[in-house]
């Protein structure tokens, strides 16, 4: 069925954007100084942001379908695995993008490096959901 392998593709997607960031872009990112890291997050949220969104939704709206089709809970599983990002990012890393963004790279130091270590722990959080996502969607092919 065509739409539980857009399902899966697109939590595959999402899911390594997200390790990606978690395990390499956002520790290379912590070893700059404190204005150059700050400088290079500001842009890379940016261009992130529409990918992965748009991967949730449409991973999640998929695997919705694709569970009503086939009465399968993992696929419902897997769909709100995937959509929690939204909740998750708008209430726990919204506030710490926002302040982020709001910041001068060249006023940039201990406070906006503790923030950004604060949003990588909250970034991985997106990585495992992004995972058991995936997980779920997975299954359904392996019987």
């Amino acid at each position: 069925m065509i739409i539980s392998l857009v399902a899966l593709l697109s939590a595959t997607l999402f899911t390594g954007a997200a390790f990606y960031i978690t395990l390499v872009e956002h520790p290379a990112r912590l070893g700059l100084g404190d204005g150059p890291m700050l400088q290079q997050w500001q842009p890379s949220y940016k261009r992130a942001l529409p990918i992965q969104s748009g991967l949730a939704v449409i991973g999640g709206l998929a695997g919705l379908i694709a569970g009503y089709l086939t009465k399968d809970w993992l696929w419902v599983a897997g769909s709100v695995a995937l959509l929690a990002n939204w909740p998750f990012t708008l209430l726990a890393i919204f506030p710490v993008n926002k302040r982020l963004m709001a910041l001068n790279p060249r006023l940039a130091g201990f406070e906006s490096r503790a923030m950004l270590v604060q949003w990588g722990r909250l970034h991985g959080v997106r990585s495992f959901l992004g995972a058991a996502a995936m997980l779920f969607f997975a299954l359904p092919f392996m019987r």
